[in-house]
C-alpha cells in the first residue's frame, strides 16, 4: 500500500535594497536516520551566484553552508522531498532488560556517550513541581513513555507562535500553551530531569487525509497537510532513539521526517545567518502531493475510475433488458468485529455475546435502510454436529407490492430492553389473540416443564450443591435446572393455541391436543417452547393430514393491500379476503379441517420479554393474516413482542435478509437486485450499516497478512421467480460458466480465499477426481442449446458432477443445490452459488466482481461458450498458484470481454492483485530488479487423529509459498539462488523478465505433513555472477519476526498488518562467497597466498518434474 509524496517548500525573503548577506546554514535535508525512505532531494537557492558545501554536523545531520559573493535584494530557499509513506510501527523495538521498567540507570560507557542530551536547566518552580508530580513507582518504559507524551499534549494547548526562539519550560507550563517547538523542548527537559537522555528535533510532519472517517473521535485532516514541525526523541538502550511527539500525544511514526536532531534547539534551527539592517518580507509555503498510490482496499478506485465502472454496469444492464436475461444477483457477504480481533467468536466459534449483539445493531440498522415497514424475525438457524446449541439466525422480512407487513415498529420488543413481562402477560396475550382468530379460549394450552425430569436431575447432584444457583462454567445443564427450578415447576412456561388456516371456510380454526399427561408437558431443553412440543404425544398424522409444498413455479395473485380489508370482523375478512382459491394440486375434500391441529403458535415471556412463536405455514397469505392478528393484539395490549419461531414461507412477493453466525464471522444473506443500480446501492449501504454497527471487513493473520474475514462472500444468480431463473430457462448458460472458469484458473484463485484445493469450500471442477471433466463432457453433450421448458434438466445433468471429492453438492465452487433440487420446495430456486469468492473489503471491490460476473453472463447468453476442457494436470497448482500466472490469465478475460463489446479496465482489478497477492519486497541491485510477492499455497487435510471431543482432521496450513520475478539478470551469466539451491526461473515472455515459485516450511506444528522437515527461516536470495564467481547481493526474507518478536495479538488494523509484513523483509543480507558454493564444489576452490578473486560454483539446476516453475525447499535434490 505504498503511497509516495513530494513535500514542497518553499521560503522567501524580499529586501528593500541591496544587503549584504552573511554565510547561511540550512537544515532542511532529511536526516541519515530518518526511517521515512527518502527516494529523492533537491535544494534550490536564489540568487544562483552562491557557492554551496554539504556538511554533517556534530550529530551527523546534513547541512548546506552557503555563501553569497555579492549583495543581494532576494533570498529564496526551495526544498522538494520525495518520500515513502509505508507505514511502520514506532513500537516495534526491543529495549535491554535493565532499561525495560523506569526508573533505570544508564551504564558508565553510555552515560559518558550520552551527557550532550543529559544537559538540563535550573528547575524553576513550576518545573520542579511537575517533575515532582511524575510516579517513580515502577513501570514498563513503554508505559512511562505513552503517559507522559500524552499528559503533556493534554495539558500544554497548542497555538501557532511566530516569534523566534523557543520559550523556557518555565513560560509554557505558566502558560499551559505553545508551540510545537516549546512543547517539544519542555518534553526533552522533563525527560533528562527524570534521568533520561532525550534531544530537540526540528523536521517535516506529513499526515495525509484518511480514505475512511474514524468512527471513534476525529479523523485527521480533511486534506493532506505537511508543514515543520518540532518534537522529541528519547534514548533508550537497545530500542535507540525513540520519537514522541507531544504536540499530538502519538509517538513518531512515518509522517515525522526529521532534519535535524540536536542536544539543543538552536543547533537545529532550519535556515540560520544574518543581513545587514534592512525591512524585509517574509514569504512561506509548504505543500505536499501525492506522486503515487499502491491500489489499496481502502480506496481501490479514484472516482474517475468508478464513473467508467458505472458506466459499464448500465450498457451491461441494457444489454441482459434487451435479451430478456431477467437475471438477480444477491450474495452472503461477511463481517467481523473491528474492535475484537483475538476472541474465539471471531476466529473459530460460531457464537457469542458479542456476535449476538453486533448482529442486532446491524439488523435494524437494515431495516430501517431496506424495509421501514417490514417484520423483525428471531428464529433458529443450523445446528451443526459438535455445537451444543443450535445457532440463531435474525431476519427482516417485508412485501415487494410497498405495502407494510408490520405497521408499528414499537410493537416489536428489542431484545437487549427487559420490559418486564412474565407469563401472566403471554397468557393474556394468548386469550386476545385467540378471541381475534374468532376461536374459543379452551383451545389454549398451558405449558409445563417437565417435573419429573427435573427432580431426577435435582435428586443427582451432590447435597452441597444448591441446585437453584449456577454460572456459566457449570456447564449448559446446570444452569438451565437452575432457570426451571427458579421458575417453578407449578408455573405454566407459556402457552400453546393449535392453529391452522381452513381453506374451504376461509378461516383459523383450532383441535384440542389430549395427551396421556392431560397437560401440555414440554420436551427439556432451552429453545423456545415451540421447538419442545410433545408431537410425539398426539395422535400421528394420516397422509390425508399432510399438507403438501407449495410449488415455487406455481403462479401468485398479488397480495391484498391492507386498507382494502374491512375491519368490523378482523379476523375472518383478514383470511377471507387474503386467501386464494387453493391451487389445482392441492386435493379437494369436503371437509379442509384435520382430526388434529400439529401446528401451533405459542407466547412465552423470556428475560423480560414477550416471545412469539409462529407455526410453519406453506401460504403467504396465511402468514401475512396471523401477522396482522398479532400486530392488532399487541396494539390492543401495549404489549411489545418478539416474533420468532418459523420463517415466512418463501415466495416472491416477499422479501427478506437474514443476518447468521457462522465460525468467526456473521453472514449476511442479501436480498437479490435486479438491475446494477439497486446492486449498487445494495452494496454500498450493506457496508455502510455494517461498519456504522463496528462490523469490518479486514481480518488479519498473526504475521500480518490480509486475509479478508475468512467466511467469503458466496454470490447467487438467480430471477425474480425460479421460473424467471436464466439458469433453468438456459441450462447452456452453466455450461458456458463452468467451462470458461475450467479454462481460467485466474478467476477461481485471484478472488478466493487462503484454503484451496480438492478438500476446500469450494474446489474447482477440476480439483478432484481424475475422471470428472471426461465424466462433465459428456454431461455437456447431453445439454441441449437454447431455452429448454425442462427446468430439472440441468439439475440431473449437473448434481453428481458440481461436487467436491466426498460428494458433498454444497462446497463445490459452482454449487447448484438450491437451483431445482428434488426433494423440497426450498431447493427448488433457481439459483446457482458461486462459493469460491473471498470477501472483498471494499464494497466497490465488490461490486466490480459482481460486475465481472454480470457481464460473463451476457456474453454468454448472447454467444454460449462451448469449448474442451482443458487438462491442466500439476500445472494448476504450479503456475496458476503464482500471481504472474494468475494476473496473466485474468488479463486474457479482459481482452475477451473488450472483443466482445464490454470495456472492462484490467486496471480495476488491480486492488483485488494486491490484496490477494500482497508485497514482500522489492530490490534494486543494478540493472537487476527482484520483487518478492505472496503466492497461493494448497493446504492438505490431514488424517484422522484422536482429539479432546473424538476424531479430528487438521489441516495443515505450515506450508507456504511465495512468487520471485527478476528482471535484467543476463541469460547465461547470472543465476538466483534461494537458501543455496537455483531458483527454476522461467521467463514471462517480456525480454530479460523471468518468474519462479518457492514453497518452505513457515513453521513446525506437532501435526503436518512430513512432520520431521524443519523450517527454512530466513529466506535468502543471491544473485549470483557465474562469470565472476561470486554473489553480486541478494535480500533475505525472514518467515517470523528478525528480531523473536512473538505476537500476542493480531494486528488491529491494515497499518500494523503492513509493518509486520514489511518488518520481515531485507535489502541486504546475501550469502558470503565462502557459503555460496553446493556441497559437490567444494573441490573447485583454490587459496592463493597473493590476493586473486575465489571462484566458486553456483547451485545447479536441479529437476522440477511435475511442478517446472517452482523450488520446493522441502524435497531434496537426487
Amino acid at each position: 500500500m505504498a503511497i509516495r509524496v513530494a513535500i514542497h517548500h518553499k521560503t522567501r525573503y524580499v529586501f528593500d535594497r541591496l544587503v549584504a548577506v552573511s554565510p547561511h546554514v540550512v537544515r532542511l535535508r532529511p536526516a541519515p536516520h530518518s526511517r521515512t525512505r527518502i527516494l529523492g532531494y533537491t535544494l534550490k537557492v536564489r540568487p544562483e551566484n552562491h557557492f554551496i558545501n554539504w556538511q554533517q554536523d556534530p550529530f551527523a545531520n546534513y547541512q548546506a553552508r552557503l555563501v553569497f559573493p555579492d549583495r543581494i535584494r532576494e533570498l529564496a530557499f526551495e526544498v522538494e522531498v520525495i518520500a515513502d509513506m509505508t507505514a511502520y510501527n514506532p513500537f516495534d523495538f526491543f529495549v535491554e532488560e535493565y532499561a525495560a521498567g523506569f526508573p533505570f540507570s544508564y551504564d558508565a560507557q553510555l552515560r559518558r556517550e550520552l551527557i550532550p542530551y543529559l544537559e538540563t536547566v535550573e528547575p524553576t518552580p513550576l518545573l520542579a513541581a511537575w517533575i515532582a508530580s511524575v510516579p517513580r513507582e515502577p513501570m514498563r518504559i513503554i508505559d512511562f513513555l505513552v503517559s507522559i507524551n500524552q499528559r503533556l499534549q493534554h495539558e500544554i494547548a497548542y497555538e501557532l507562535r511566530f516569534e523566534p526562539g523557543v520559550q523556557t519550560p518555565e513560560q509554557t507550563l505558566r502558560a499551559a500553551r505553545g508551540s510545537c517547538r516549546d512543547t517539544g523542548w519542555l518534553l526533552v527537559q522533563l525527560l533528562r530531569h527524570l534521568g533520561l537522555a532525550a534531544r530537540f528535533v526540528s523536521g517535516y510532519l506529513v499526515q495525509l487525509t484518511s480514505d475512511l472517517e474514524s468512527l471513534d473521535g476525529p479523523s485527521g485532516p480533511a486534506s493532506d497537510f505537511t508543514d515543520l514541525h518540532a518534537w522529541c526523541e528519547v534514548f533508550i538502550p537497545g530500542a535507540g532513539w525513540v520519537g514522541l511527539d507531544p504536540t499530538s500525544g502519538l509517538f513518531a511514526s512515518e509522517g515525522h521526517i526529521p532534519l535535524a536532531c540536536t542536544p539543543d534547539p538552536a543547533s537545529a534551527a532550519p535556515i540560520t545567518g544574518a543581513t545587514a539592517p534592512c525591512e524585509v518580507r517574509f514569504e512561506y509555503s509548504n505543500e505536499v502531493t501525492r506522486i503515487h498510490e499502491d491500489p489499496r482496499v481502502t480506496r481501490p478506485y479514484t472516482e474517475s475510475q468508478w464513473d467508467s465502472i458505472d458506466a459499464l454496469g448500465r450498457l451491461v444492464d441494457a444489454d441482459l433488458v434487451k435479451s430478456d436475461v431477467r437475471l438477480t444477483m444477491g450474495g452472503e457477504p461477511t463481517f467481523v468485529s473491528i474492535d475484537d480481533m483475538d476472541s474465539p467468536q471471531w476466529n473459530t466459534e460460531a457464537l457469542g455475546e458479542h456476535k449476538l449483539k453486533l448482529a442486532k445493531d446491524l439488523l435494524l440498522r437494515l431495516r430501517e435502510r431496506f424495509a421501514p415497514g417490514g417484520l423483525l424475525h428471531y428464529g433458529q438457524g443450523k445446528w451443526y454436529p459438535g455445537e451444543e446449541v443450535p445457532r440463531w439466525a435474525l431476519g427482516c422480512f417485508w412485501r415487494t407490492d410497498g405495502e407494510a407487513l408490520w405497521h408499528d415498529p414499537g410493537l416489536l420488543a428489542r431484545v437487549d430492553r427487559d420490559y418486564g413481562h412474565d407469563a401472566v402477560e403471554a397468557g393474556r396475550f394468548m386469550q386476545r389473540l385467540c378471541a381475534q382468530a374468532g376461536l374459543a379460549p379452551g383451545f389454549i394450552h398451558p405449558a409445563w416443564e417437565d417435573a419429573a425430569h427435573y427432580r431426577a436431575r435435582e435428586h443427582a447432584l451432590p447435597l452441597a450443591v444448591d441446585p437453584r444457583k449456577a454460572t456459566p462454567a457449570d456447564g449448559l445443564d446446570r444452569v438451565r435446572l437452575a432457570r426451571v427450578l427458579n421458575h417453578g415447576l407449578d408455573n405454566p412456561v407459556g402457552y400453546v393455541l393449535p392453529l391452522a388456516w381452513d381453506t374451504v371456510a376461509g378461516c383459523w380454526y383450532s383441535t384440542h391436543w389430549e395427551t396421556r399427561l392431560g397437560r401440555v408437558v414440554l420436551i427439556p431443553g432451552d429453545s423456545p417452547i415451540g421447538l419442545r412440543l410433545p408431537l410425539d404425544s398426539l395422535p400421528q398424522p394420516t397422509e390425508e393430514d399432510r399438507e403438501p409444498e407449495r410449488d415455487p413455479f406455481e403462479a401468485r395473485d398479488a397480495l391484498q393491500r391492507r386498507h382494502d380489508v374491512p375491519q368490523a370482523d378482523f379476523s375472518r375478512s383478514w383470511g377471507a379476503v387474503a386467501q386464494q382459491a387453493p391451487a389445482d394440486h392441492v386435493p379437494a375434500r369436503p371437509a379442509a379441517r384435520k382430526n388434529v391441529v400439529r401446528t401451533a403458535i405459542c407466547t412465552e415471556a423470556r428475560q423480560g420479554k414477550l416471545h412469539v412463536f409462529l407455526p410453519p405455514l406453506e401460504h403467504l397469505e396465511h402468514y401475512v393474516a396471523l401477522i396482522g392478528l398479532i400486530e392488532k393484539t399487541a396494539a390492543e395490549l401495549a404489549i411489545p413482542v418478539i416474533i420468532e419461531g418459523y420463517e415466512a414461507p418463501r415466495d416472491s412477493r416477499l422479501q427478506k435478509l437474514l443476518v447468521t453466525p457462522d465460525p468467526g464471522v456473521i453472514e449476511v444473506n442479501i436480498h437479490p437486485a435486479s438491475s446494477w443500480q439497486a446492486l449498487v446501492d445494495n452494496t454500498t449501504a450493506l457496508y455502510e450499516d455494517a461498519r456504522n454497527a463496528r462490523l469490518g471487513t479486514e481480518k488479519f493473520l498473526i504475521d500480518g497478512r490480509h486475509t479478508g474475514t475468512g467466511g467469503g462472500n458466496h454470490v447467487t444468480l438467480g430471477g425474480a421467480t425460479p421460473a424467471d431463473s436464466p439458469l433453468l430457462r438456459r441450462p447452456d448458460l452453466i455450461r458456458s460458466l463452468v467451462t470458461y472458469w475450467q479454462h481460467h484458473p485466474g478467476l477461481s484463485y485471484l478472488f478466493s480465499g487462503m484454503f484451496v484445493g480438492p478438500t476446500s469450500q469450494a474446489p474447482r471442477v477440476d480439483e478432484g477426481r481424475n475422471e470428472t471433466l471426461y465424466e462433465l463432457e459428456i454431461a455437456f453433450q447431453q445439454m441441449p442449446e437454447g431455452l429448454v421448458q425442462q427446468p430439472w434438466l440441468v439439475d440431473r445433468l449437473m448434481r453428481n458432477l458440481l461436487v467436491d471429492i466426498t460428494g458433498n453438492t454444497h462446497r463445490a465452487e459452482f454449487c447448484i443445490d438450491k437451483l431445482y433440487a428434488p426433494g423440497t420446495a426450498s431447493g427448488r430456486q433457481g439459483l446457482l452459488e458461486f462459493r469460491g469468492f473471498e470477501m472483498p473489503p471494499h464494497a466497490r471491490m465488490s461490486l466490480v466482481q459482481m460486475l465481472l460476473l454480470r457481464a460473463l453472463v451476457a456474453r454468454f447468453w448472447n454467444k454460449p461458450y462451448r469449448k474442451p476442457l482443458v487438462r491442466w494436470g500439476t500445472a494448476l497448482h504450479d503456475r496458476f498458484m503464482l500471481p504472474h500466472y494468475v494476473w496473466s490469465d485474468i488479463r486474457d478475460v479482459v481482452r475477451e470481454l473488450n472483443d466482445e463489446g464490454y470495456p472492462f479496465d484490467i486496471e480495476w482489478l488491480l486492488p483485488f492483485e494486491e490484496f490477494r497477492f500482497p508485497h514482500y519486497g522489492r530490490l534494486e541491485l543494478d540493472d537487476i530488479h527482484l520483487e518478492l510477492r505472496w503466492a497461493i499455497e494448497p493446504w492438505h487435510v490431514l488424517g484422522e487423529e484422536i482429539g479432546s471431543f473424538g476424531t479430528a482432521r487438521y489441516v495443515d496450513s505450515s506450508i507456504e509459498r511465495l512468487q520471485v520475478k527478476v528482471s535484467g539478470m543476463t541469460a547465461g551469466r547470472h543465476v538466483l539462488a534461494c537458501n543455496g539451491r537455483q531458483v527454476p526461473l522461467r521467463s514471462t515472455g517480456r525480454h530479460g523478465e523471468c518468474v519462479a515459485g518457492v514453497r518452505y516450511r513457515a513453521w513446525q506444528p506437532p501435526s503436518a505433513l512430513h512432520p520431521t522437515i524443519g523450517v527454512h527461516s530466513p529466506l535468502v536470495f543471491d544473485i549470483i555472477d557465474t562469470w565472476n564467481g561470486r554473489s553480486i547481493g541478494g535480500c533475505t526474507y525472514h518467515v517470523s519476526h528478525p528480531g523473536g518478536r512473538s505476537y500476542d495479538t493480531l494486528p488491529v488494523n491494515a497499518f500494523e498488518a503492513e509493518c509486520r509484513r514489511v518488518s520481515r523483509f531485507w535489502e541486504h543480507g546475501h550469502t558470503p562467497d565462502m557459503d555460496l558454493a553446493h556441497p559437490g564444489a567444494k573441490g573447485l576452490w583454490s587459496f592463493r597466498t597473493h590476493p586473486q578473486p575465489r571462484t566458486m560454483a553456483p547451485p545447479l539446476a536441479e529437476p522440477t518434474g511435475e511442478y517446472p516453475c517452482t523450488l520446493d525447499l522441502r524435497r531434496q535434490p537426487d
